[in-house]
């Protein structure tokens, strides 16, 4: 687009702003003055900058610019991310379906999903991409890799890759297919009596996906407990958060407000449809990476006293945004309101009109956070997420375990692994067992994955400190000796974290094989949330104690976890 296209748009903008501002005294002339300020610069630099200026990426720049000092869900769209836009409200892109990602100079095929086209033709998780239709795709980041593997649905695309174990180059023939990211990539019977179901996307399918699924349940297993797993889903579409509630929650109950600067715009969403099951024990699983409609559905939950929330507090986005359409197939994604769950509080975190003396933006502080109950009388609070009524230890991991996930050494182990086994035990019986990590550990051994663990970075800030105030010769020779004993050792730390880098190990080798559900299968048995969420459904007391607000336990570091609502 030419400069002169641009600045029309400017001044259509700049037009139509003033028209639809001139019943508004308050900010009209401001507006329109920086507006004219705006077009002013923009052609000024046309003119005179020394060198020639691409209109179309400065004017990105400065929307982006403008839109960051609002909130960061506040975005502009160009034509070029629409069909990335699409596929997060709509859970579908056109490509070859796979994950990648960068390792070293190559973007390395991470998984290709079950059934779609890097799968049927052959791509396996560890193939370093070469070529796309003939292009070097060496030192090329990522999301432009991406961009060249995605396309419209039926388009053909050649990729060439190299794999280990082969002495040539590969060639792959590609058809691109409309590609669906499924909201539930697992669901069933963790014991005889519990179900779950595993909801990763607010798509818009999400809440018939979770009917089904629970529908499907209910008529082959007949479970006395259901557990919703909403950890790491960060939302999605609002209507769908109000879907996936109502499966639980009779017809015509609150699920959630949206307040916003346009009154008229404000709405109440109830729920629209006969449930599937209001009675059933429900346990909603939730993380710090819970957000959006995830929030909805547990505080929703959890305000109606319609089921047990258990895990980590959500991330906190009480935030509703709209898309607005603008010139040339661009748009620009508003946030517009805030939602209200039905207890009347707002979850939302950041307050983003506010900044501290640095410039960031802040969380809201505990002075102004508000006390709400719950249908049967519970407190609940505002100010910063979804507090469970159930409070679980995020898992934190080992420094070894970081650094051999992150240089993807456990990713290359399981590439070399599935070279020479063409077939495993189910995902629920295939273990890491002793030769296995033996071997893991001879693949090791040539390896560079130094790390610092915490003690180490304590040590050296230390030392930083008692040079800086002069003590340090006076300690070095108990710095020194202090240094030798918690130096950590590699070999050790193999043996010491043996138990969750295995974890991790199986639940990388099983995805080669059995793809995301099998992942998930994986990793059941050994997740503490999960097992803690089945013991309180299968304890009726216990868990209508907790909807009643009178539950009171210890756990096994002896802190308290809720009393009568309150962590």
């Amino acid at each position: 687009m030419t400069f002169f296209r641009y600045l029309f748009l400017l001044i259509f903008v700049f037009s139509a702003f003033t028209i639809s501002s001139r019943g508004q005294n308050e900010n009209n002339f401001e507006i329109s003055k920086n507006l004219e300020i705006f077009i002013s610069l923009y052609n000024e630099l046309n003119k005179n900058y020394v060198d020639e200026i691409n209109p179309g990426e400065l004017m990105v720049t400065g929307i982006e610019s403008m839109l960051n000092t609002l909130d960061p869900y506040t975005v502009y769209i160009p034509e070029s991310e629409i069909e990335d836009y699409r596929m997060i409200t709509t859970g579908q892109y056109g490509g070859i379906g796979s994950l990648i990602h960068k390792n070293g100079s190559y973007v390395v095929i991470s998984e290709p999903y079950e059934g779609y086209p890097a799968h049927k033709t052959g791509l396996l998780a560890g193939d370093r991409v070469l070529y796309i239709n003939g292009e070097d795709m060496l030192n090329k980041p990522s999301d432009e890799v991406s961009k060249f593997l995605k396309g419209q649905p039926g388009t053909s695309v050649n990729i060439i890759v190299e794999r280990d174990g082969e002495a040539e180059p590969l060639s792959f023939e590609l058809n691109r297919e409309n590609i669906t990211i499924k909201d539930i990539p697992y669901y069933g019977m963790l014991n005889e009596d519990i179900g779950y179901i595993k909801l990763t996307g607010f798509t818009q399918q999400a809440g018939n996906a979770v009917k089904e699924a629970l529908v499907d349940l209910k008529n082959e297993y007949e479970p006395k407990g259901i557990i919703l797993d909403l950890r790491n889903n960060g939302g999605g579409l609002l209507a769908e958060a109000v879907n996936v509630t109502n499966i639980f929650v009779e017809k015509g109950r609150l699920v959630v407000s949206t307040k916003g600067k346009v009154k008229s715009r404000n709405q109440d969403h109830h729920t629209r449809f006969n449930s599937i099951d209001t009675k059933i024990p429900l346990v909603v699983l939730v993380n710090a990476h819970s957000a959006s409609a995830s929030e909805i559905v547990a505080g929703a939950i959890q305000d109606m006293d319609r089921g047990v929330v258990l895990g980590q507090r959500s991330f906190g986005k009480g935030l509703v945004q709209n898309v607005i359409p603008l010139s040339y197939n661009s748009q620009v994604k508003v946030t517009v309101a805030k939602y209200y769950i039905p207890s009347g509080r707002c979850i939302q975190a950041i307050d983003y009109s506010m900044k501290d003396d640095d410039g960031h933006f802040t969380k809201i502080p505990d002075s102004l956070v508000n006390e709400f109950s719950t249908q049967n009388g519970r407190p609940v609070f505002d100010g910063g997420g979804i507090e469970p009524d159930i409070c679980m230890q995020p898992r934190k991991y080992s420094q070894i375990l970081s650094s051999l996930f992150t240089k993807f050494l456990i990713f290359d182990y399981a590439t070399k692994y599935v070279m020479a086994h063409p077939e495993i035990d189910s995902p629920e019986e295939f273990q890491v067992d002793d030769e296995m990590y033996n071997d893991f550990i001879t693949f090791l051994s040539d390896k560079d994955y130094d790390y610092t663990t915490a003690a180490e970075r304590s040590l050296k800030a230390l030392k930083e400190s008692a040079v800086d105030e002069g003590y340090y010769d006076a300690v070095k020779e108990q710095y020194e000796a202090l240094k030798v004993a918690i130096m950590h050792s590699k070999e050790e730390d193999l043996l010491t974290y043996r138990n969750e880098i295995s974890e991790i190990l199986k639940m990388e080798i099983v995805t080669r094989y059995y793809y995301q559900e099998g992942k998930i299968r994986a990793s059941l048995s050994s997740d503490p949330d999960i097992n803690r969420a089945i013991r309180i459904l299968e304890e009726p007391a216990t868990y209508q104690s907790i909807l009643e607000g009178t539950y009171s336990e210890e756990n096994a570091s002896g802190k308290v976890l809720k009393e009568n609502g309150k962590g």
